[in-house]
């Protein structure tokens, strides 16, 4: 590399290789800086950052793209503002091979409620919102809104003797309580049976909950039904468990 870039450097040039702007996407010697005749980039969802002659302006990437590691603008691109490139922490390994698995990442990761009432799940996600709509503004925090059953549970047809999970997965702000029902009976499940149990794996603004059946029997095939409910409102999703003997 150091003989190519030699090549182009007329000899008549003062100065050694460090003192000399090189374009990192092709290899060559970047011309002298003029601004006067960069091209007016507009658009920008993200802000601006150098080109790779680290003179014009261009728009940096958008969280979630592709990025160059470090701060040199080689192929992929600079990230742009409040946020920082990062290998995927599953794939990043693969780095040394030669597969570039890099993406923009915002350093804020707060949610925020914006004056549309939309959330916004960080900073960046709401720039880029209020770029679109220069009169949006935020406050911290998700907006307050009704449950919202991201992942419903399933119907399913089991044998006897058999065990089956139902996962109900629920979204909301403030955080939902995540309740199990049979229908025809008024009772928050498990209740007092011992092979019907419920657990809850809570991630920020969403609860996971499982209801195991353990051993079916025909008693136990019907409609269940997941509801979730905060101070807002709820909702509900109906699964129908089925069953059929085991035939020997």
């Amino acid at each position: 590399a150091t003989a190519f870039l030699s090549a182009l450097i007329s000899p008549g040039l003062a100065g050694s290789l460090e003192d000399t702007r090189v374009d990192y996407r092709n290899g060559s010697v970047c011309e002298e800086c003029m601004p006067e005749l960069c091209h007016e980039t507009r658009g920008c969802r993200a802000g601006l950052v150098r080109d790779s002659c680290g003179c014009c302006f261009e728009c940096g990437n958008l969280e979630g793209q592709s990025c160059d590691l470090g701060d040199k603008n080689v192929h992929y691109g600079i990230c742009g503002e409040g946020m920082e490139c990062k290998l995927d922490p599953i794939n990043g390994a693969y780095e040394d091979e030669g597969v570039h698995d890099a993406q923009c990442v915002c350093v804020t990761q707060e949610p925020m409620c914006g004056s549309d009432g939309r959330t916004y799940m960080n900073l960046c996600k709401y720039k880029e919102a209020a770029f679109e709509s220069p009169g949006l503004n935020v406050s911290d925090g998700p907006c307050k809104t009704v449950p919202i059953i991201k992942v419903p549970p399933r119907d399913l047809v089991n044998v006897s003797g058999s065990s089956v999970v139902f996962l109900c997965e629920v979204f909301a702000f403030p955080m939902a309580l995540v309740e199990w029902r049979k229908d025809g009976k008024d009772v928050i499940l498990p209740g007092d049976d011992p092979h019907i149990s419920s657990r809850g794996g809570p991630q920020k603004y969403e609860l996971s909950s499982w209801l195991q059946i353990e051993e079916t029997t025909r008693a136990d095939s019907g409609t269940y039904r997941c509801t979730g409910r905060n101070e807002v409102g709820d909702v509900s999703a109906n699964i129908c468990n089925d069953y059929e003997e085991l035939q020997v």
